[in-house]
């Protein structure tokens, strides 16, 4: 496949303003460093190739967001298929006493929590990492292809039930 004329600056420009919450699905995806890495990379690869065929029926964002979750629902299928079950790596040990900071406790809960969205089933896991995202039903259905409604529903279900995870005993 060629490269279209503006392929290259169109990929730069949703790199820079996407990137971050690329790294951040593929955290929420992929426990493994050196996979997620791989992963984060699969992903800037589809991004940049898909911009061959971008048409503007959607806007830049969606269509990172729909590029992004393609790649990750395909890593955890390959996952799966190649490891039998993902598995999931433990929650790094923090130093336990008086003076553990704000910052690292905020650490430890972020590392928790990724972990259970790792957990998740992977629709499950897209909408809820799209909604941390910040992104509102309506968006995250036009990615998902489920109805505004449906998305609503999910999120509502989905933040319960890691609500209720969360609080449970921490490993």
């Amino acid at each position: 496949m060629r490269p279209t004329p503006d392929q290259d600056a169109r990929y730069l420009d949703a790199a820079a303003e996407h990137g971050g919450a690329m790294q951040r699905l593929a955290s929420a995806t992929e426990a493994n460093p050196e996979r997620r890495r791989d992963l984060l990379q699969d992903m800037h690869v589809a991004l940049w190739r898909s911009f061959a065929s971008y048409d503007g029926r959607c806007s830049v964002r969606t269509w990172v967001y729909r590029v992004a979750h393609n790649v990750a629902a395909s890593h955890v299928d390959r996952e799966r298929r190649t490891r039998g079950a993902v598995p999931l790596d433990e929650a790094a040990e923090m130093p336990d006493g008086a003076d553990i900071s704000i910052e690292v406790e905020q650490s430890r809960a972020i590392a928790r929590l990724h972990e259970l969205i790792r957990q998740l089933k992977p629709p499950d896991r897209q909408i809820i990492t799209l909604y941390l995202e910040e992104l509102d039903a309506a968006a995250i259905a036009e990615i998902t292809g489920l109805s505004p409604g449906a998305v609503a529903t999910r999120i509502s279900r989905l933040k319960s039930h890691l609500a209720a995870k969360f609080h449970e005993i921490a490993p």
